[in-house]
């Protein structure tokens, strides 16, 4: 079985081999963000833990985006370089944490590439590491779905169900990794079954989740 941060760090590798084929101009899924901004976007988040000040103070954000522009100005394989080996004192990616924190984060910004090109398929994902996401799939929604005014119904076939939210019911069916992909508001992007009254189906596919 393939030790646990070996997923986190496979993604990451992955991404990066996709980010030298696609170049730093490709689109994302990101509201606003070409791969070059993504790219800047991770880097200053395992490199410079400063920056994520200004996420949770509002007063602070511009310094989180001088940091990420910081990064975006650098040689796009510099960039790629760095993201491909990340610092081992990083609080988000050293082996103690990585594969709790990046397992999810690199699994979405590789999608956040991959799905953003009108070629892309769904990946068939190692059972293991549909265990893990399922995992994050269950911790995520506690926080991003918990005041939708639906109760929904996360359905992975040999994985599991969780049910979150109060209101007129909505069942989604996937694998965990759909699922992890709409549960994070990339709803359009996700491939996968919803069933229920049209009007729920339809305000959950619209819902702007809290993260």
């Amino acid at each position: 079985m393939i030790g646990v941060t070996a997923y986190a760090h496979g993604e990451r590798l992955q991404l990066v081999s996709l980010l030298r084929q696609v170049g730093p101009d490709a689109p994302t899924l990101c509201e606003g963000w070409d791969a070059r901004d993504l790219v800047a976007h991770l880097l200053a988040r395992e490199r410079r833990p400063d920056s994520g000040v200004g996420l949770l103070v509002r007063p602070l954000a511009g310094w989180s985006e001088r940091v990420r522009h910081g990064y975006a100005e650098q040689d796009w394989d510099v960039l790629l370089d760095l993201l491909a080996a990340p610092p081992w004192w990083s609080p988000v990616s050293n082996p103690l944490t990585d594969e709790l924190v990046n397992t999810m984060e690199m699994f979405l910004h590789h999608e956040d590439v991959r799905r953003a090109r009108p070629e892309w398929q769904p990946r068939d994902l190692p059972i293991e590491l549909n265990e893990l996401l399922w995992r994050r799939l269950s911790m995520l929604t506690t926080v991003s779905m918990r005041r939708l005014p639906v109760r929904v119904t996360l359905a992975a076939p040999e994985y599991g169900e969780r049910t979150v939210g109060a209101g007129p019911h909505v069942r989604l069916t996937g694998p965990p990794g759909e699922l992890l992909v709409f549960a994070s508001g990339r709803q359009d992007a996700a491939r996968l079954s919803a069933e229920g009254p049209s009007e729920s189906v339809q305000a959950l596919r619209e819902a702007r989740f809290a993260m």
